[in-house]
């Protein structure tokens, strides 16, 4: 047979199987790439300012250009506002996720283990689903006070990734209002303020470790800059988040 032939054959097979070899190759992973955007756009499709609460300012996110590349640049005046996606996130294939961030300063008075200063400049978030009859009379007041409070649901679970200078960087807090939001310090240590970071965490894992059990479906992810209880004003930049498997 020659070679010819036998690529012939190969992209039939491909094509039968609904794998064109073009597709293949230009699949993206999983996530999303503000440098494929063009500063001053429309956000990503499918991506959400959505407030924290009812009643809460809205931080303001925009595409903007940092050099030759595009970033999602956060501006937070008093306000709370996130960023969001639906869960389109398959964590059991794809539990790693990588991502840079860059700050223009830190909060000031900003402490997320208070609830009257719990701010944070850039922060990375994942809400879960899970079996809300299981936790605690106390965790489900908590919900239900805030589903009455700001007309919305909490999820069962939240782990969020935060930038903090009030705590040394790989501690988990538990988010001061509820233990179900726990937050991993990524960011915050001397030299961090100012320069771009590149990151990269196992979601499945740092969920299991902070809630002692394996997470269940995700159901939205997204960025989050807010400066509501400090009433403060900050600025951050946020670069592509992808997905991938490995450890």
């Amino acid at each position: 047979m020659t070679m010819h032939r036998a690529s012939r054959r190969l992209l039939a097979g491909l094509l039968a199987c609904g794998l064109p070899l073009w597709a293949a190759a230009q699949a993206a992973p999983p996530g999303v790439a503000f440098s494929t955007d063009t500063p001053g756009g429309a956000l990503p499709a499918g991506w959400k300012n959505l407030p924290v609460a009812r009643g809460k300012m809205t931080t303001r996110y925009s595409l903007v250009a940092d050099g030759n590349v595009t970033v999602l640049e956060a501006s937070a005046d008093a306000s709370a506002s996130a960023l969001m996606h639906d869960g389109d996130i398959d964590l059991a294939a794809t539990p790693r996720v990588s991502w840079r961030w860059k700050i223009e300063q830190p909060v000031d008075n900003a402490d997320n283990r208070v609830a009257a200063q719990e701010d944070a400049p850039a922060r990375l978030l994942f809400l879960f689903d899970g079996d809300k009859e299981k936790l605690s009379l106390g965790d489900r007041a908590a919900m239900q006070l805030a589903h009455t409070l700001a007309g919305e649901d909490l999820p069962y679970a939240t782990l969020m990734y935060i930038w903090s200078d009030s705590v040394p960087v790989g501690t988990i807090l538990d988010n001061p209002h509820t233990s179900r939001v726990k937050m991993i310090v990524v960011s915050g240590g001397p030299g961090d303020v100012g320069k771009w970071l590149s990151l990269s965490r196992n979601v499945a894992q740092d969920y299991e470790r902070a809630f002692k059990e394996a997470p269940g479906r995700l159901t939205a992810y997204g960025l989050l800059t807010d400066t509501d209880n400090t009433g403060a004003v900050a600025r951050a930049w946020y670069g592509d988040v992808r997905f991938s498997a490995g450890k």
